[in-house]
């Protein structure tokens, strides 16, 4: 037993109700046990409780011990003096102020409840309820992920929300700015953000219907046209940059903020950036297109592009590869950015537009998407929980972060059904 463990059972009412009575013997009814309180104060306010004859209105303190009141300096401090019920888990010195009851849970608890909480957070599993996670409802895991997602969406959209107050509530700019991250998957996301950042969109609109001028403001800008190259596309880049820089005075970003280590060819910051560039080339105005588009069907063909023709033989600069072949942005990339940027923009537009049903549209558009398929899904799929769309791919990814990890049993849906549930019934 533990405290986070005791307001839990209070919270959730998993004590026997019948029989209550305060250590003086009075008989006690809880009519409601209160809100859980998370800030300083009294552990649940609002509550109202019926001790004998009178019923109480107001604040409920937990302790496991009814010494803790002392030790927590509860008596001088003005916040718990309007306390009707001081519950414990055991009573080892009695009443520790005059006229608050004591309401002692030790022999209301169910044995089998601290015992299950015991068994979820001592488990070394990565899933520590993985192998009780067949035994519930599919109703009750629907309706857990869905709140997942938006706590999940809530999180990233918060960071967004900043970014789009610094872009002066440009959308489109905000796209520009989290389209270039996610190009960077994960690995040089910072480095891209920033490349973004320090190359206006307007700069990029003046020249977006010349590719050449694209790639050398991105290439530029990142930092990777200072050396001398042996090849003429590079040479042409720097030119190109040169007089660009020049005109609008941009300063790069640094080269060695990029990393090329331990990555496939493919993925390489280079070919990246090529991308980028083929997509801006392509659609400069991509806001107004993705933001009332639903499906994956839909969003996909304004992803697909492909690296300039140079890249079809390299992978970095003046480096030709044993093997030609085209740098198409594949599948599982175009799907990585609808579920990491273009559902979440489009929630976050709706939310703060209170645009109509489009934020039934960003939800609907990740349900169009496969599950995502990476080291923790699988330990769900392990369990025998697998996700069927990359809506609740990502709320899984949530669940095992955000609680899994931290063992946050008693803050999980899951983790109450669990403790709520009687062995063998």
């Amino acid at each position: 037993m533990n405290e986070a463990l005791l307001q839990f059972i209070w919270q959730y009412s998993l004590y026997k109700p019948a029989g209550l009575v305060t250590t003086d013997g009075e008989p006690v009814i809880v009519v409601h046990p209160g809100r859980l309180n998370r800030n300083s104060g009294p552990d649940f306010t609002e509550a109202k409780i019926k001790v004998g004859d009178t019923l109480l209105v107001g604040h409920v303190e937990l302790h496991l011990n009814s010494s803790d009141w002392l030790k927590h300096g509860h008596q001088d401090d003005a916040a718990y003096h309007n306390i009707i019920l001081h519950v414990v888990y055991k009573d080892d010195i009695g009443k520790v102020a005059d006229n608050v009851p004591v309401l002692e849970l030790t022999k209301c608890i169910p044995q089998h409840i601290p015992a299950q909480y015991s068994a979820l957070v001592n488990n070394l599993e990565s899933i520590p309820c993985g192998n009780q996670l067949p035994s519930i409802k599919d109703i009750t895991k629907e309706s857990w992920l869905s709140r997942l997602l938006a706590e999940r969406w809530e999180q990233k959209l918060g960071e967004w929300d900043e970014l789009l107050q610094q872009s002066a509530g440009d959308w489109r700019n905000l796209l520009y700015w989290r389209m270039a991250a996610n190009f960077g998957f994960k690995v040089n996301a910072t480095p891209f953000l920033m490349l973004a950042r320090s190359l206006p969109l307007n700069v990029l609109g003046r020249h977006h219907e010349n590719l050449l001028q694209i790639e050398a403001l991105l290439f530029g800008q990142a930092g990777m046209l200072n050396g001398d190259f042996k090849e003429e596309y590079p040479n042409e880049l720097k030119k190109e940059y040169r007089y660009l820089k020049q005109k609008y005075k941009l300063e790069p970003i640094a080269v060695h903020l990029w990393k090329f280590m331990r990555m496939r060819p493919a993925n390489f910051p280079t070919v990246r950036i090529a991308q980028f560039a083929a997509l801006v080339h392509k659609s400069l105005h991509l806001f107004s297109q993705i933001i009332e588009t639903n499906s994956e069907r839909e969003v996909s063909p304004l992803l697909e592009v492909k690296a300039g023709k140079y890249w079809d033989t390299h992978f970095r600069f003046d480096e030709l590869q044993e093997l030609p072949s085209e740098k198409h942005l594949g599948a599982e990339s175009v799907r990585n950015i609808i579920i990491n940027t273009i559902a979440p923009i489009q929630f976050l537009y709706a939310s703060r537009q209170g645009v109509d049903g489009l934020q039934e549209k960003a939800l609907q558009l990740l349900d169009t998407v496969p599950a995502e398929n990476n080291n923790i899904l699988r330990l769900w799929n392990d369990t025998g929980w697998n996700a069927v769309n990359a809506s609740q791919s990502q709320a899984m990814l949530q669940l095992y972060n955000n609680y899994c990890i931290n063992k946050r049993c008693l803050e999980c849906s899951i983790g109450l059904s669990i403790l709520k549930s009687i062995p063998g019934n």
